[in-house]
């Protein structure tokens, strides 16, 4: 089971990008919305509030 290094959300089999920095360290989205939001505008994402990191930092659903 992978999930989204972004929005923690689970990815099904085929599908989502797999993406590896020049460190060597793997990263995983299941969206355009979450690559984007963390690499190209460098967001966190507790920050956001549609991902489950700022529903936990909150106290709310998980």
């Amino acid at each position: 089971m992978v999930r989204c290094s972004f929005c923690e959300n689970v990815i099904k089999p085929a599908t989502g990008k797999m993406y590896v920095k020049k460190d060597g360290k793997i990263l995983y989205f299941c969206t355009n919305k979450c690559e984007k939001n963390m690499l190209k505008l460098k967001r966190k994402p507790s920050a956001q509030r549609w991902t489950k990191a700022a529903a936990a930092k909150k106290g709310g659903k998980k």
